[in-house]
């Protein structure tokens, strides 16, 4: 069975699975230490039909019962700076004009050279959101780019 990677950078990884009967299965571990258990529909792997957000303590319990060896063989170092490159968490405030407007509305990889890798809502992870995500405020977006293109993307939400 394949299980695939991706660096989120400025978030963690993500393990990405289909089980044997076609079911999309992710994991995101975040480098804070919590993760995200998302089981997606057969038919449409964007949508997602359960997701749990576990702590610390929940992961530990449910690697020792799936076999923790595993998971460990396959980590990668999720804190190596990757150089060039900054992440930051930017919020979407209510006073933003982007609040209730969409993603690809922000134009922030075009104008500022930015992908938003990420958003966080509440205690929910949008990982590699699509254009048509659309954002709340409260939102906080994980963005990557040059430090001059996270202060621009910034203000951009800003307003």
């Amino acid at each position: 069975m394949d299980i695939t990677q991706t660096l989120l950078p400025g978030v963690g990884v993500r393990y990405d699975m289909t089980t044997r009967k076609g079911v999309p299965v992710s994991v995101v571990v975040h480098r804070e230490g919590p993760a995200d258990l998302c089981v997606s529909s057969k038919h449409d792997p964007d949508d997602v039909r359960l997701a749990l957000h576990l702590d610390e303590e929940e992961i530990d319990a449910l690697t020792d019962v799936l076999g923790a060896h595993r998971i460990t063989q396959s980590m990668v170092d999720v804190t190596r700076p990757i150089p060039g490159l900054d992440t930051a968490r930017l919020l979407v405030d209510a006073g933003s004009p982007f609040a209730g407007r969409t993603l690809g509305d922000t134009k922030a990889r075009t104008l500022t050279g930015c992908s938003i890798v990420a958003i966080v809502r509440d205690d929910d992870v949008i990982a590699a959101p699509t254009p048509a995500e659309q954002l709340l405020a409260g939102d906080s977006l994980v963005a990557i780019g040059s430090k001059e293109g996270l202060d621009q993307l910034r203000t951009r939400l800003s307003g």
